[in-house]
């Protein structure tokens, strides 16, 4: 039995690294439909983007050539409050030993601050969904080494193009068609957070809220060194 024994253990660690992977690219789906649910409700509801901070960006520089000042510091605070978000992410998921499940209460708690936002003066509801969105970033970052991006699609297509182009050039390489996933599960997610916008508005957000809830409660069953793997170092 000795000389099977490396190779057994060696099929093991192939098939957990496998199921970590799909885990991993599971995780990222149901993070990136909330990111694309989120997005999309908070553009039509609030008029801006909530995790597409390219858009905000150019959005910011035209606003900045109009000298438009409303606009100008309305951008500005949902662009910082995405890059505070991502920073305060990273340093609760290290504080709470890189579990996602804090991370994601709290993502929640704002998401539910934003849906029950009551006055017509929108910015507060604006700042704190581009936070949880900056923060679900802290969640996944890699999965079995590749890079992942969850708030944003543009990387994720750009992978997957310079991979088919590998691809077509003879190079066998693995990974790039995984960069699809998060692409899919943002398009699936704006589909329906237009579709609940359209019926409920601002509340809509409640759906994120609830999404972002289940999402919390699914990685409790994820071992806690695949989550370690997931986050960043």
């Amino acid at each position: 039995m000795l000389p099977y024994a490396p190779t057994a253990r060696s099929a093991r660690r192939l098939h957990l690294q496998v199921l970590r992977g799909r885990v991993g690219l599971g995780l990222v789906a149901g993070l990136s439909v909330l990111a694309g649910m989120t997005d999309a409700i908070g553009l039509l509801a609030l008029g801006d983007f909530v995790s597409f901070m390219s858009g905000n960006t150019t959005r910011l520089a035209v606003a900045i050539s109009e000298a438009d000042a409303g606009m100008v510091l309305r951008l500005s605070g949902a662009v910082l409050g995405f890059v505070a978000g991502n920073a305060v992410g990273v340093m609760l998921a290290r504080g709470c030993r890189r579990r996602a499940w804090p991370v994601l209460v709290v993502v929640a708690g704002l998401l539910a601050f934003a849906a029950g936002w009551p006055w017509p003066a929108t910015f507060p509801a604006l700042l704190a969904a581009t936070v949880a969105m900056g923060m679900i970033n802290a969640v996944v970052e890699q999965v079995n080494g590749l890079p992942i991006g969850l708030t944003y699609v543009t990387g994720a297509l750009s992978r997957f193009g310079r991979g088919l182009g590998r691809w077509l050039l003879g190079e066998r390489r693995n990974g790039w068609r995984v960069q699809l996933v998060p692409w899919a599960g943002m398009l699936l997610g704006a589909a329906l957070g237009a579709w609940l916008q359209k019926h409920l508005g601002l509340q809509a957000l409640a759906g994120s809220c609830a999404l972002t809830c289940l999402l919390a409660l699914v990685s409790l069953f994820i071992p806690r060194s695949w989550q370690r793997g997931y986050m960043p170092h």
